[in-house]
């Protein structure tokens, strides 16, 4: 067997964490992917905490994975010229510059596409390459903050909150990785590359189809719900007798299983409460009636009444929590690499097993610049001559 994307080249100019997620996630199903750093301080995030013993960064290791690194300097002709030439020979080219940046170093989409017409360009931006605020910079919690998710975020009576992972960037990486796998299908189809414009504002706003439902039929602006639902009841986090936290939540066919769990057998009889438009309705006089039930009991013994009922309901777990849970371990989520300067270390591994080809396995962040020499050589069939004028004049 072999890996879905062995063959694939994928020229990576990004930094930081949305398009280096999207080119991890395609290294480790198998391409090549080479990625073009600044000599001296590579990728930013290779100075973001938290720090390792031995000065790499536990940031940097966790989108790139798998990758080739070069350094070069795209402000510099030869620096250019060394990457058009690569571009030439690559499947995908993956950027995240502000709009214009590419094509003010020769590095365009028009410009490449001359000497690699098959070639695939994904432009990652914030707001797009179109539009009043293509020239505006954005980070995760601005994209949270703009778009809506943020205002949707924290209790009902307190104030916007973020939500606990970079979602904005987190989900704009996988919508890079899907444009990747798009183009190569419609490569495949037609034998043509493509430019795609991938907005993280976009992406964001997608994001909200089901909280932009209920402004298109309802004209019901989302709130700030806590763990409650807008439309389903019951469906939020409770506290337990020993303050530990469980989430429930529950349709028409585990209304009664629940009540009888919770030995609430009043409330199941309780025509308000008969199905969920009338729980929905009735909110506010049936969620004091469960917390008080659920309060009562310590959450492993709660989680076993619900469960054991077939009522859908969760430990509100820590990360640490989460990652030692039985089904991690089974499923093997944490892996380890070794790294030649920091030694073995955790990583979280591409979440897909595939049959057919060989799932993919767990990369080793590369070593700022470790892979020049190689790539210049073995790529372009630059002579080692070549190569050592190239660093002494700061180009690499």
């Amino acid at each position: 067997m072999t890996t879905p994307l062995h063959g694939i080249t994928v020229l990576d100019f990004s930094r930081v964490l949305a398009a280096p997620l999207a080119t991890q996630t395609l290294a480790e199903l198998g391409a090549e992917v080479i990625k073009v750093e600044r000599p001296g301080r590579g990728d930013e995030s290779r100075s973001f905490e938290p720090r390792l013993p031995a000065g790499e960064s536990a940031y940097f290791f966790a989108f790139n994975r798998g990758k080739k690194s070069i350094t070069l300097d795209l402000k510099s002709p030869a620096g250019q010229r060394i990457a058009r030439d690569l571009a030439s020979t690559a499947d995908i080219v993956v950027e995240n510059f502000l709009p214009g940046t590419m094509d003010a170093m020769g590095l365009g989409y028009q410009q490449l596409r001359q000497d690699n017409p098959e070639l695939i360009y994904i432009a990652t931006t914030g707001f797009g390459q179109t539009g009043p605020s293509r020239d505006e910079r954005g980070y995760d919690t601005i994209f949270q903050a703009l778009s809506g998710i943020m205002s949707m975020t924290g209790p009902a009576d307190g104030a916007p909150a973020k939500a606990g992972i970079p979602v904005s960037d987190l989900t704009s990486g996988l919508w890079v990785t899907i444009a990747a796998l798009t183009g190569l299908v419609g490569r495949a189809q037609s034998g043509a590359g493509c430019y795609v414009d991938v907005s993280m504002m976009d992406a964001q706003l997608a994001l909200s189809a089901l909280s932009a439902a209920r402004i298109f039929a309802l004209d019901e602006d989302p709130h700030r719900n806590g763990t409650e639902h807008p439309g389903r009841v019951p469906s939020s986090a409770f506290v337990c007798a020993d303050e530990q936290w469980l989430h429930i939540s529950a349709s028409d066919q585990h209304w009664k299983p629940l009540c009888e769990a919770l030995e609430l057998h009043h409330l199941g009889d309780d025509p308000r409460f008969s199905t969920n438009a009338k729980r929905v309705a009735n909110r506010t006089a049936l969620m004091p009636e469960l917390r008080r039930a659920i309060g009562q009991l310590k959450r492993d013994e709660a989680v076993d009444r619900l469960r054991g009922a077939g009522v859908p309901v969760g430990a509100v777990r820590t990360v640490r929590e989460a990652l030692e849970s039985d089904h991690a371990r089974a499923r093997q989520i944490v892996q380890t690499f070794d790294h030649p300067t920091e030694g073995t270390f955790p990583a979280l591994r591409t979440p897909l097993l595939l049959a057919g080809f060989d799932s993919p396995a767990v990369g080793v962040p590369p070593v700022l610049g470790a892979d020049t020499d190689a790539v210049l050589t073995e790529r372009l069939s630059l002579s080692a001559d070549d190569v050592a004028d190239l660093r002494a004049s700061g180009v690499i």
